[in-house]
């Protein structure tokens, strides 16, 4: 792969455990490299024992680096929130100690700004009934852990996956960025209910979305979480709403769907694990993608709302400038 050095950030996140963040980040699209290691410390080139011991300072960490034209900060944030128990002082799960102390490293003061906007979005969100304890600190040396440790979920995925159950993080996960089926039943209409939770889908051209030309953004209307915009919305003629591409790539994934003797591939919302619908080749985007998504899987927010909504960050996604 050849990379454009013109067109390279860098992340540097503290999330618990390195294998686990790692693991999150390395199938991102847009991320180039990620190493684990140690930072925000007094030691030079510490050894993983001796951060374990809690005497150096540092946390376990993964440095991203990224091209911002394929995946912007903001997303890496959205990812990383998450991950972690944003709201534990001492570690993270089972993991406990300084080492595994929640942080983002900011490189610059756009990477500041972010991360500090994201953290009061979180707060605002309501989600956790305890105060947001991960700091927002200015990047420090970083060093690489042992060979061993990079890409330890691929190297030892059987061992990795029983750490990560074990730990508490997936359960843990799975309570604060999901919901449960009876709960959404209550909440969501019946449609809304069978496309996300069923994997179903609605009639074509009898559905809220699919001629809708406002401004705007689309959420998952199970957590929220910004998927689409209006800018990327194109009548494709199926009778579904159509877009060319993601507004956020990291809070969607592609799985393969073997369902009804054909082989497509569908699309989840990640935090949710709500089905969304399909994507095809045939869209008009640069890389020909067209995403064929239900309505009752989305809510719509107009332009002039958005603030008021709390995605105010997104209005310059409008904006003549």
């Amino acid at each position: 792969m050849t990379v454009d050095t013109m067109n390279v950030e860098v992340a540097t996140l503290a999330g618990g455990c390195f294998w686990c963040m790692e693991s999150v980040y390395r199938p991102l699209d847009g991320v180039l490299e990620v190493l684990s290691g140690y930072t925000g410390g007094h030691v030079e080139n510490p050894t993983y024992n001796e951060v374990c011991s809690h005497t150096t300072g540092h946390m376990e960490a993964v440095q991203i680096k990224f091209n911002p034209n394929r995946v912007s900060y903001r997303e890496i944030l959205d990812l990383f929130w998450q991950q972690i128990d944003p709201t534990d002082p001492g570690g993270q799960f089972h993991d406990r100690g300084e080492s595994y102390r929640t942080a983002i490293f900011y490189h610059n003061e756009e990477q500041r700004h972010l991360a500090e906007e994201s953290k009061n979005a979180l707060t605002r969100s309501l989600r956790f009934n305890k105060p947001i304890v991960t700091k927002i600190l200015p990047a420090a040396p970083f060093y690489p852990a042992e060979d061993y440790h990079q890409g330890y979920y691929e190297k030892n995925a059987f061992r990795y996956a029983l750490y990560r159950q074990g730990s508490g993080r997936d359960a843990f996960l799975k309570k604060h960025w999901s919901e449960e089926k009876d709960s959404l039943r209550k909440r969501l209409t019946p449609m809304q209910f069978h496309v996300t939770q069923e994997k179903g889908t609605e009639p074509p051209f009898q559905n809220e979305f699919w001629d809708n030309e406002k401004e705007g953004i689309y959420v998952d209307i199970v957590s929220g979480e910004p998927l689409f915009s209006s800018k990327d919305k194109f009548d494709s003629g199926c009778g579904w709403p159509s877009f060319a591409r993601p507004m956020l790539k990291s809070n969607i994934l592609e799985k393969i769907d073997l369902s009804h003797n054909m082989t497509r591939t569908k699309v989840v919302s990640r935090n949710s694990s709500s089905h969304l619908g399909h994507v095809f080749n045939d869209g008009p985007g640069p890389d020909g993608s067209r995403y064929c998504i239900n309505s009752a899987a989305l809510r719509f927010i107009p332009k002039e709302d958005l603030e008021r909504e709390g995605y105010g960050d997104f209005l310059y996604l409008f904006s003549d400038f």
